[in-house]
C-alpha cells in the first residue's frame, strides 16, 4: 500500500513536537466519540485513527522517539490500573469460585491455542505460547453492562471479576516466561529464575509498598497532588524492579496496582485522578502508540493477517465458551449465568495489546499478528457487549423484586462541619466511601454561623464559604457532587437539624474533636442536640488517621441492638464502609451471642466476610480492644440513643474510653428511629 505521505501534500511541518503533540490531543478527543457513536469502545477509535495517520497508511505522523516514550508509560500506566481495579474483596469472599473459572478461562484457550498456532499458523514455540496468553486472558469490556443492570453481586458474575486476578497474572507470567527464554534456552534454569524473580517482585510489593504508602499517606494526606505523585514513583519503581530482574515492566505495574488495591478506595479523589490522567492522557498515547505501528498494507496485500486473525478468533471464542459451559456445569449456574460469564470472558481490549507490543518488540510477531489481535479487538468488541446485555438482562429479570435495594445504594448525607473544624478532609472521605463511588445523590456540606455580637457576621460568613468552596473542590476531583452552604443560626444544632430536613438527608455524618466540659454530656453539646432533635442515623466520627490507611475494622455490637428498628441500615452502612477500605471486619458482641449476630449481619446486603466474637461483660470490652486493635484500625460502635432499645449507661462513657485506645479512630452510629419498615430495604430475601 502506496499512500502518498499527506504532510508532503499540505506542506505541514507535522515533526514538530507541538503540533504533534495538539494533533494527538485532537485525536484522543474525537476518535472515541465517533466510536461511540457507532457503538464501539474508544479505545477501538484512538487505534484506529493512530493506523489511518501513522507511517502505515497515510503517513501523517512520524512514529517518533516521544511518542514510543509516552507509548511505553502508558503500557504500564494501564497495567497498573488493570491490578487496582481487581475485585480483590469479591476474591477474598469465594476465592475457590475466581479461582475455578480463572484456571479454565485460560488454561483452556491457552492450550488449544498454542497447538493450534504452533501447527496451523506455523509460530514457534515460544510465540505460540505467548500469542495464546494474549487471548486467552480477558478484560472486561462490558462491565459497565452489568453494572448498569444490577447484576455484579451475582455469584457467577463475581467469579469473572475474581478470575481475571489468575488469567491476567498467569498470562504475565508466561510472558515473563517467554521473553526469559527468547535468548537462551528453555530450561530448569530458566523456570528457576523467572521463580526467583517473581518471588523477589511479589514479595517487595507486597511487604514494601503498602506499609510505605500508608505511612505515606498517614502523613502526607493534606495535599492530593503528593500522593498521586507517590503513586506515580510506586508505579514505576515496581516496573523498574521488573526490568532489572529480568521481567516485563507491565508485571511490575500489575503487580503494584494489587499491592495497592485496598489503600485507594473507590470513589475517593486519590482513585479519581489516577483514572482521569490514565484515561485522558497516559492510556490514550499508548494506544495511539499502537495505532501507528499497525500496517494496514499488510492487512490489504496478503491473507496472512485474516487468515491468523480468523484462527486466533476461532480459538478464543470456542474455548472461552467451553470454559464457560464447563464451569457452569460444575457450579450449577443456570444459562443466564453461563451466558454473561461467556459474555464477559470473551472481551479483549488494551491489556491483550501490551501483551501483543511487547512481544512485536520483541521480535517474537511479525506485523501480521499484531494487525490481527487489533482485528480481534474489533470482533470482540462487537460480541462481549452483545452476549453480555443479552443475557445479563434475563438474569435482571429473573432476580426477586424484593431484592432490589433502590435509594439504599446512594445515600444523601449532611455534612456539618464547624468554622475551625479539623480534619476536615478526613470526614469528607469517609462520605465518600458511604456513598461507595455513586455520584447521584449529593455530600452536602454546612456549616451553621452563631451572629457575632461585634458585628462581624458577614465576614464569618464570607470566610466560611471560602473554606467550603475549597472543601468541594475534593469533591470535584472525587466525581461527587458537593453541595455546600453558609447559614445563620443562634443555635447550631437547630441549623444543622433544619438543614437535614430541607435537603432531605438520609443520614449525618459530624467530626468530633473529643474536648471536654462540664457542658458536655457525652460528645458536647451542640451533638447531643443533634442527637435528640433528629431521628436521622447519625455517625459521630473521630479520625485519627486517613480512613483508607486502616488495616481492620472492629465493630461494637451491644446485646439487644439487633431489636432496635434502625438495626440492619446500621449494619449495612458498617459493611459499605468495610467493602469501601478493603478493612477486614471483627464484630465483638457484648452479652450477647457471636453466632445470632452473625445471622443478623447475613441478613443484609452487601457481602463482607466478618469474624464474630462474644464479650461476656462490659468491663471486657476496652480490654479486649486495647491487646487487639492497632493504630492503622478503626473502631465502629452500634450505639442507639438514650432510652432507645439497645441501649446500655456504659454506652455513655464509651466515646471517651475509645479516644483513649491505640487507633484513635473511632465512629459511633447512632441508627434511625421512628421508622420500623425502613430496615427492610437493606435486607436481602432468600
Amino acid at each position: 500500500m502506496n499512500a502518498t505521505p499527506l504532510p508532503a501534500v499540505l506542506g505541514l511541518a507535522l515533526e514538530q513536537p507541538v503540533l504533534v503533540f495538539t494533533i494527538a490531543m485532537i485525536v484522543f478527543l474525537v476518535a472515541p466519540l465517533l466510536a461511540k457513536r457507532f457503538g464501539q469502545p474508544g479505545i477501538v477509535g484512538i487505534v484506529i485513527v493512530g493506523a489511518l495517520l501513522g507511517p502505515g497508511a497515510l503517513g501523517v505522523v512520524e512514529h517518533s522517539d516521544a511518542i514510543e516514550l509516552l507509548g511505553e508509560v502508558g503500557l504500564i500506566y494501564l497495567l497498573f490500573t488493570v491490578g487496582l481495579e481487581l475485585d480483590i474483596q469479591g476474591f477474598k469472599e469465594a476465592p475457590e469460585n475466581a479461582a475455578l473459572f480463572g484456571l479454565a478461562s485460560f488454561f483452556l484457550p491457552f492450550t488449544v491455542g498454542t497447538f493450534a498456532t504452533h501447527t496451523v499458523l506455523g509460530l514457534e514455540l515460544m510465540p505460540a505460547m505467548l500469542l495464546s496468553a494474549v487471548f486467552a486472558s480477558h478484560t472486561l469490556l462490558a462491565y459497565p453492562i452489568v453494572n448498569r443492570l444490577g447484576v455484579t453481586k451475582n455469584r457467577a458474575v463475581t467469579a469473572v471479576f475474581g478470575g481475571i486476578l489468575f488469567t491476567d497474572t498467569i498470562a504475565l507470567i508466561v510472558l515473563a516466561i517467554v521473553m526469559g527464554a527468547v535468548d537462551g534456552d528453555l530450561s530448569i534454569l530458566l523456570f528457576g529464575q523467572v521463580g526467583l524473580s517473581l518471588v523477589i517482585l511479589f514479595g517487595s510489593a507486597w511487604f514494601v509498598l503498602p506499609p510505605a504508602s500508608r505511612w505515606f499517606f498517614q502523613n502526607f494526606s493534606e495535599e492530593s497532588y503528593f500522593e498521586f505523585l507517590f503513586v506515580m514513583a510506586a508505579i514505576f519503581a515496581a516496573a523498574s524492579l521488573a526490568e532489572l530482574l529480568d521481567l516485563a515492566p507491565i508485571l511490575g505495574a500489575f503487580v503494584a496496582g494489587i499491592a495497592l488495591n485496598q489503600l485507594i478506595p473507590t470513589g475517593g479523589t486519590l482513585m479519581n485522578r489516577i483514572e482521569f490522567v490514565g484515561n485522558a492522557f497516559f492510556i490514550p498515547f499508548f494506544l495511539f502508540h499502537v495505532g501507528m505501528l499497525v500496517d494496514l498494507g499488510v492487512i490489504f496485500d496478503g491473507p496472512a493477517t485474516l487468515q491468523t486473525a480468523a484462527v486466533i478468533i476461532t480459538i478464543m471464542v470456542a474455548a472461552k465458551g467451553g470454559a464457560a459451559w464447563a464451569v457452569s456445569h460444575v457450579q450449577g449456574y443456570t444459562p443466564n449465568e453461563r451466558g454473561v460469564i461467556f459474555g464477559l470472558s470473551v472481551g479483549q481490549a488494551a491489556a491483550a495489546l501490551a501483551i501483543t507490543l511487547v512481544g512485536f518488540d520483541a521480535g517474537l510477531f511479525g506485523p501480521e499478528v499484531l494487525n490481527a489481535v487489533v482485528l480481534m479487538l474489533l470482533v470482540t468488541a462487537l460480541v462481549s457487549p452483545w452476549l453480555t446485555e443479552r443475557y445479563a438482562t434475563q438474569l435482571a429479570l429473573e432476580r426477586n423484586v424484593e431484592d432490589d435495594n433502590g435509594g439504599a445504594r446512594d445515600p444523601n448525607i449532611l455534612l456539618p462541619l464547624s468554622h475551625n473544624a479539623e480534619l476536615q478532609q478526613r470526614l469528607l472521605d469517609l462520605a465518600f466511601v458511604i456513598k461507595g463511588g455513586q455520584s447521584e445523590a449529593p455530600v452536602n456540606v454546612l456549616t451553621v454561623v452563631q451572629p457575632d455580637q461585634g458585628g462581624s457576621t458577614e465576614q464569618q460568613v464570607a470566610d466560611v464559604q471560602v473554606e467550603l468552596e475549597e472543601l468541594a473542590a475534593s469533591g470535584s476531583a472525587a466525581e461527587v457532587p458537593i453541595h455546600t452552604e453558609a447559614r445563620v443560626n443562634h443555635n447550631v444544632a437547630s441549623g444543622i437539624v433544619q438543614g437535614s430536613v430541607e435537603v432531605q438527608a438520609d443520614q449525618i455524618i459530624v467530626g468530633w474533636d473529643a474536648t471536654e466540659s462540664f457542658r458536655h454530656r457525652i460528645f458536647g453539646s451542640i451533638i447531643d442536640q443533634v442527637l435528640e432533635r433528629t431521628t436521622l442515623p447519625v455517625l459521630i466520627s473521630r479520625l485519627g488517621h486517613p480512613i483508607n490507611t486502616t488495616r481492620r475494622l472492629f465493630v461494637v455490637v451491644p446485646i439487644g441492638a439487633d431489636h432496635h428498628e434502625g438495626f440492619y441500615e446500621a449494619v449495612h452502612l458498617i459493611k459499605r464502609i468495610a467493602t469501601g477500605i478493603g478493612a477486614e471486619l471483627t464484630v465483638l458482641v457484648v452479652e450477647g451471642s457471636a453466632h445470632q449476630f452473625e445471622q443478623l449481619f447475613d441478613l443484609v446486603e452487601e457481602d463482607v466476610t466478618a469474624e464474630f466474637q462474644s464479650v461476656d461483660r462490659w468491663n471486657q470490652l476496652l480490654p479486649t480492644l486495647e491487646e487487639a486493635a492497632e493504630e492503622d484500625d478503626l473502631v465502629a460502635a452500634v450505639s442507639p440513643r438514650r432510652g432507645d432499645v439497645g441501649w446500655h449507661t456504659e454506652l455513655e462513657d464509651l466515646p471517651s474510653r475509645l479516644v483513649e485506645l491505640p487507633p484513635e479512630s473511632f465512629i459511633t452510629i447512632h441508627p434511625r428511629q421512628g421508622e420500623p419498615e425502613y430496615d427492610r430495604q437493606y435486607l436481602r430475601f432468600k
